[in-house]
């Protein structure tokens, strides 16, 4: 299979993100944490390329979770990682069980906690240094605002952080590339997309900030980018990422 190509520009802001916070180093052994998600299959894809063209050696895995107990296939993801020549892990945790369970007042934060755990301990079951993860620009973004809207504090996750726990470094490359863009790279290379459907995420304060963002950038077209250069500490101010 030939490998899919990202384009010119996403290369770019990738290998930006990559070379400016150290997050890939030689001898790494990489999980990438494959949700089947559009952000999570261009993140492979690009890591990837990145293996077979970069003079750091580094090795990769990837690692899907179920939440559904079944109900939905991602014998797709196990056929594309292995067309890749990816190991592919495959865990069946029932998330969206617990969180009715629960009656969760917060579901994402609960399931994006609940998912890095997994991750991260399975991760380092396997003999990994790092996990890869698929936050982007409008993720980074959002995290900033619900930060800035609801604790005071202007920050957002870091694209390089330490677990001391698992003593597992987590990386996000593709903090620099808009989920717009990421979108039109997965439908134009027809990557095969999990159409996963999260019952919780509509009534999310996520999704009601997203939709703030939306509406604001129609008059602030640049405002995902003026909020990175803040987060990033241009203009004179501190950078605002999170340890």
């Amino acid at each position: 299979m030939k490998l899919p190509e990202l384009t010119r520009n996403s290369r770019k802001k990738i290998g930006e993100a990559i070379h400016e916070f150290g997050l890939i180093r030689e001898g790494d052994r990489l999980m990438v944490g494959l949700s089947g998600g559009k952000d999570s299959l261009v993140l492979l894809v690009s890591l990837k390329a990145l293996q077979q063209r970069s003079p750091v050696r580094f090795t990769l895995e990837a690692l899907t979770l179920d939440p559904t107990e079944g109900a939905c296939s991602f014998e797709s993801l196990r056929d594309f990682c292995t067309s890749l020549g990816i190991p592919h892990h495959f865990v069946s945790v029932p998330i969206f069980r617990l969180i009715e369970e629960r009656a969760e007042p917060s579901p994402c934060s609960f399931c994006a906690n609940l998912r890095r755990g997994i991750l991260s301990s399975f991760s380092r079951q396997k003999g990994c240094t790092t996990l890869s993860l698929g936050h982007h620009l409008d993720d980074v973004v959002e995290t900033a605002l619900l930060n800035l809207l609801f604790s005071g504090r202007f920050s957002s996750f870091s694209p390089l952080t330490w677990q001391d726990r698992t003593e597992l470094r987590v990386i996000r490359p593709l903090v620099f590339l808009e989920e717009s863009r990421i979108s039109s790279e997965a439908e134009r290379l027809c990557l095969p997309v999990v159409d996963l459907k999260c019952p919780f995420s509509r009534n999310s304060m996520r999704a009601w900030v997203k939709a703030q963002i939306a509406a604001m950038s129609e008059t602030a077209p640049n405002l995902r980018q003026n909020l990175l250069r803040a987060l990033r500490g241009e203009n004179g101010g501190s950078a605002g990422w999170a340890s």
